[in-house]
């Protein structure tokens, strides 16, 4: 079982990273929202992981804290959740929202995640509630990305989600003007995305 990695990210393509650890290239699928809190290139980052072993493949997951890495095996513990559908929900959604989703029960903010409806949203907060440690430390604001490299961030993390060039685009567009982080991007186009299919 690899359960930490520390290395130089030197390739990504959300939800895709490569961490290169000792000259082998590890790939791992993170939550959208981890591109936003990297350290800038050369820094050593450490990715705290988790296993997946299929019939097929080996997939790593990678998340920088603790929290989020339990939040996604609480997840995984919930029937019919896969590494897929709790990576999304994620992506969407800071571990601090989805405690705070739980403890309201907003059935409606987990729906605007892409793959879960309201039965599933339904389920998820009902299976959670009282097994999710929700991180009391404020979460650090991470610097604002540039507009045009932030467009192309967005474009990337959304195809990686499964929207097509038209939603994307459509998406870009509805980004207001001003500095925003990939994080703020992210929650802000998926958003619309999920109002835009209901």
């Amino acid at each position: 079982m690899i359960g930490r990695l520390r290395g130089i990210v030197v390739h990504q393509a959300p939800p895709w990273v490569v961490l290169e650890v000792q000259g082998v290239g590890y790939e791992l699928e993170v939550p959208l929202g981890t591109f936003a809190r990297l350290p800038a290139e050369e820094v050593p980052v450490c990715f705290l992981t988790h296993l997946v072993v299929r019939e097929d493949a080996h997939l790593l997951y990678g998340f920088l804290d603790e929290d989020e890495r339990q939040a996604f095996r609480q997840l995984l513990k919930i029937s019919g959740v896969g590494p897929r559908l709790a990576l999304a929900v994620l992506s969407g959604l800071s571990v601090s929202a989805l405690g705070q989703a739980v403890e309201r029960q907003e059935v409606d903010l987990l729906t605007r995640i892409p793959g879960i409806g309201k039965k599933t949203a339904q389920r998820l907060l009902l299976e959670l509630k009282e097994k999710l440690v929700v991180p009391s430390l404020p979460e650090v604001s991470p610097s604002p990305s540039g507009g045009a490299a932030l467009q192309v961030e967005l474009a990337q993390a959304l195809s990686g989600l499964g929207y097509h060039d038209r939603e994307i685009q459509w998406a870009l567009k509805q980004l207001p003007a001003g500095d925003l982080t990939l994080e703020q991007g992210i929650r802000q186009t998926l958003g619309w995305l999920a109002r835009r299919e209901s």
